[in-house]
């Protein structure tokens, strides 16, 4: 389905619905009733701009009758969007001229059972002139914008489903997009298809401005074309699992996870009684249970920042992790810690150490020339005591956008690329040894509750809450290209099949 926008493309609420008898009179809005059904056709569409030089080549190559993909590589796009502010693709920023897009769409079979069944397709909006195909045959047009047309499609429909029938009743399907790969740990190294893995990547949080933390699919594809500019292979679902659609973007563009569980607060003594592990053992159930089909995740998370020096946590971390490493041997566990490493109790039990710290800025702040002597320090520390690869799980610096210092001073945009930068050299030594991940805290600026430390919620960011780059961004992305391009062990993580033309991969 192509339109020619003038600045912005939106296409609204997209649907199929199904009714007894034909409308007459004006337009109604489709809603359900006994006699009526509508199929919702939001969501993500298959994408394309025509970039030819007079934008034509879609209608001269014929696009609309095949699949877009076998003519040409395309993109991810939700609907409804606008497709101008969705990518990091400066071509599509001010793109005027046609553009395609494309969904694949099963029916009910009931719909086609009744000849008397009207199917109509409705378009809410389309910006500004639309040309609409299904199963490559011209069905409509319409030019204007902002207002909702719709084509008949019930014999186009029932012709095309009937060869599907003829046999007899249908089955029930479902299907289920397939990766497959190994993960293994060793002392050193974190193993995904035999080969070493390094993460470089984020930690993130479901937020955003107005929606808080809800589910935002328009958020979620930005958010995967920021990872994609930023050149990140992974991140942790910090602190509680996402959404099932993050999931499914995870599989599809190759971006490895750290999946983990809410099992974050776990601070005082009774947090480790028998009703809390219960619980935490049935949340982990639920947990593997629903994302253990996803090739994208390869380590679950049980906790994050447990007080794990108290004396009940070695059992009760003992437990967890055996529980879910029953539930799930092909994959490792790990809980993140901000413990010291000879009084962490769970430590012993996790294939991998995970450890937050934030040098030079909750202790000894502002001093900068600490960090890389802590560092050095705590790295070789952990690895002496348990010799088990370890990654840098967080690690970061408040940074209010606009704040600028030199020399540097805290909550300028100079104090964060210079933390990072320090981390960034012990890390660089630690790679080639036994460090096999470092994730940035955070990804983006979220809200938090009020306290003097929150300047109108965390601003830990590399990008604000807007999604914007601080100059943290640009430090980060060369260096997240430049280990990509030396190992490619992106290449050799997560191949699902269903990857096809994803510009994501690398």
């Amino acid at each position: 389905m192509p339109g020619r926008p003038a600045g912005s493309w939106a296409l609204l609420g997209p649907l199929l619905w199904s009714c007894a008898l034909a409308l007459r009179g004006g337009m109604l809005y489709p809603r359900e009733s006994p006699s009526r059904e509508r199929k919702e056709l939001d969501g993500l569409w298959s994408f394309r701009a025509d970039f030819s030089a007079g934008r034509h080549e879609g209608f001269e190559q014929q696009w609309y009758r095949r699949p877009l993909r076998e003519s040409g590589p395309t993109v991810d796009m939700p609907v409804p969007s606008s497709f101008n502010d969705v990518s990091q693709d400066g071509q599509l920023r001010n793109f005027i001229g046609w553009v395609w897009y494309e969904r694949e769409v099963t029916l009910p079979q009931r719909w086609i059972q009744d000849p008397d069944t009207r199917v109509v397709l409705r378009i809410g909006s389309a910006h500004y002139y639309a040309i609409v195909w299904v199963n490559g045959v011209h069905v409509t047009e319409h030019e204007g914008g902002h207002l909702p047309f719709e084509a008949d499609i019930s014999k186009l429909v029932q012709s095309g489903l009937t060869a599907q029938t003829a046999s007899g009743p249908m089955s029930d399907f479902y299907t289920l997009p397939v990766g497959i790969r190994t993960v293994a740990v060793t002392e050193s190294r974190f193993l995904i298809n035999g080969k070493p893995f390094y993460f470089h990547g984020v930690n993130k949080h479901e937020d955003s401005d107005i929606r808080g933390r809800g589910f935002d699919l328009t958020l979620l594809v930005k958010d995967f074309h920021l990872l994609r500019w930023l050149g990140a292979n992974s991140f942790r679902t910090s602190h509680y699992p996402y959404a099932e659609e993050v999931m499914q973007l995870c599989d599809r563009y190759g971006i490895v996870v750290i999946d983990e569980c809410p099992g974050v607060g776990i601070v005082l003594p009774q947090n480790y009684g028998n009703v809390s592990l219960q619980h935490h053992l049935e949340v982990m159930e639920e947990l593997v249970r629903r994302d253990k089909n996803h090739p994208a995740v390869v380590m679950w998370s049980v906790a994050n920042e447990p007080k794990s020096f108290l004396k009940p946590a070695g059992y009760y971390f003992k437990t967890v992790i055996a529980h879910t490493k029953a539930l799930d041997p092909s994959r490792p566990v790990t809980f993140v810690t901000n413990s010291n490493y000879t009084t962490d109790l769970g430590a012993p039990y996790v294939d991998v150490i995970c450890i937050n710290s934030y040098y030079s800025w909750y202790h000894d702040y502002g001093h900068l020339e600490l960090i890389r002597l802590q560092l050095e320090s705590q790295f070789e520390s952990w690895y002496g005591a348990y010799q088990k690869p370890i990654i840098q799980s967080e690690y970061g610096a408040e940074t209010i956008a606009g704040f600028h210092q030199d020399p540097p001073l805290m909550f300028t945009e100079e104090y964060q690329k210079s933390m990072l930068e320090q981390y960034h050299l012990v890390l660089d030594q630690k790679r080639k040894e036994y460090v096999v991940g470092e994730l940035v805290w955070n990804f983006a600026d979220f809200m938090t509750n009020q306290s003097p430390q929150r300047p109108v919620g965390n601003k830990k960011g590399i990008f604000t809450r807007q999604r914007q780059p601080k100059s943290a961004a640009f430090l980060l992305r060369d260096r997240y290209w430049r280990l990509a391009n030396e190992t490619r062990y992106h290449r050799s993580s997560v191949r699902p099949r269903c990857l096809g033309n994803s510009p994501f991969t690398f």
